[in-house]
């Protein structure tokens, strides 16, 4: 749970503006784009959008006008897609989603390279249908059939075990060494690793359970699930303005990821197009996904006061603020002190601890989901965050600010990690290739 920020404003309702290029809502005339075989009839123009904004102003009576018998038209929010092609794969960069789906499986016994790669052109074509409004094929269970593709994305990424099911070894990345242990960590070994991984995520659930149950049959006998979880995060046009969004704690979650326009965005996230020594060439234009479900100690975090809270994280609750002043993106003052001479930022603050200048430049683009998987048998809730980052190498990434969480960050007080991952996300498929092609078929 470092102390970074999304990369796009997710809750503009537009899907729109988004750092992946194929990432497309209405067009600048506020014209919707074609609508898809699974969609409904109509358009999604700046009327639509208008309609919905007067509905949420008006009131109950407001509200009723919007739940006519008639059909309506398919919001900005339905209509917005994202590209399967390209040079890296879409859910890294990508706006964050409201509904997400991750899922590890390991290769059945007896399956290799070849069922692998037979595996993944069936998984890219039915992601690449998917993200484009179409049907599964020809047994689509038209579990999404009236919604349109929702910003649906599928992405595909190898665990450390995959290359030795597969006898691909040699063509294993340096950065797929496991991961260090912690102090902190109280690690479920069957919620954690697996030989594949995949990430689902969409602006609507039944869009996202859709690809889900698509991509799992696919499936068929060559791959086990290991394991699932399922997130959420705010639906966008949720709050009346884009704004960074708010983690279980209530706390205003993602300040300072990399951005894109930073110029030294594609370094510290996607692998060159020449790696570096102990990087194989497939892996160019991919990234490394670090997974862990951190269970957040809820009834324990809401028994402080507000104030409390903000000393622990380092910001102001309301606003995201840091404690030395200013508005959310303003660069905390470290050195600031107050009347009595303190830090005004304790020195185990979370947002002191988790900064990159702290860390040696460290830095990863987290795009995380929340779940909440029911109370458990002591009648606390098993919530918390699916923390997802993604970087060009983990061990300059993840690892060195994990390791100084781990240490001394006031946070750790109040969560758990329970579950980890890392993965080796190829590049984008380009036409006519399939997520990983250039592995399986080197």
């Amino acid at each position: 749970m470092s102390d970074t920020r999304t990369t796009t404003d997710t809750d503009t309702g537009t899907g729109t503006g988004g750092p992946d290029a194929g990432y497309t809502g209405a067009d600048s005339t506020g014209a919707a784009p074609a609508i898809s075989r699974r969609r409904l009839l109509g358009t999604a123009g700046a009327a639509g959008a208008a309609g919905l904004v007067a509905g949420a102003a008006g009131g109950s009576a407001a509200y009723a006008a919007t739940r006519a018998d008639e059909p309506t038209a398919l919001s900005t929010v339905g209509s917005a897609t994202a590209a399967f092609h390209g040079a890296h794969q879409a859910g890294i960069t990508s706006p964050m989603q409201a509904r997400g789906h991750l899922v590890a499986l390991d290769l059945a016994p007896g399956a290799g390279r070849k069922e692998a790669a037979a595996l993944l052109r069936r998984w890219s074509e039915t992601a690449r249908r998917l993200m484009a409004g179409e049907p599964a094929g020809e047994r689509d269970t038209g579990v999404a059939l009236d919604a349109g593709p929702s910003a649906l994305t599928v992405t595909f990424g190898f665990g450390r075990t995959f290359f030795d099911r597969t006898k691909l070894a040699a063509r294993r990345p340096s950065a797929l060494d496991p991961l260090p242990a912690f102090s902190s960590d109280q690690l479920d070994a069957r919620r954690s690793d697996g030989d594949l991984w995949v990430q689902i995520g969409s602006d609507d659930a039944l869009v996202a359970f859709h690809a889900l149950r698509a991509l799992l049959k696919e499936a068929g006998g060559a791959a086990r699930v290991r394991w699932q979880m399922n997130g959420f995060n705010r639906s966008p046009g949720a709050t009346s303005h884009p704004m960074t969004a708010r983690n279980l704690m209530g706390q205003v979650d993602g300040t300072g990821n990399p951005r894109p326009e930073e110029p030294d965005f594609d370094r510290r996230i996607f692998v060159p197009a020449k790696p570096p020594e102990g990087t194989p060439d497939w892996m160019a234009g991919g990234s490394y996904a670090v997974v862990r479900r951190i269970r957040m100690l809820l009834d324990d975090w809401e028994a402080l006061s507000d104030d409390r809270q903000e000393l622990v994280i380092g910001r102001r609750k309301s606003d995201g603020a840091p404690l030395t002043g200013g508005t959310e993106t303003t660069e905390p003052d470290l050195e600031k002190t107050g009347p009595d001479g303190r830090l005004v930022i304790p020195d185990n603050a979370h947002a002191r601890i988790s900064a990159p200048e702290q860390n040696g430049g460290a830095a990863m683009l987290r795009r995380p989901f929340s779940f909440h998987d029911g109370i458990t048998a002591d009648g606390t809730p098993d919530a918390g965050l699916l923390f997802i980052c993604w970087q060009a190498d983990p061990l300059r990434g993840f690892v060195p600010v994990q390791r100084k969480l781990d240490r001394g960050d006031a946070l750790s007080a109040f969560v758990r990690h329970e579950a980890s991952g890392l993965y080796a996300v190829p590049g984008g498929a380009r036409e006519g290739e399939y997520v990983g092609q250039r592995l399986l078929e080197s």
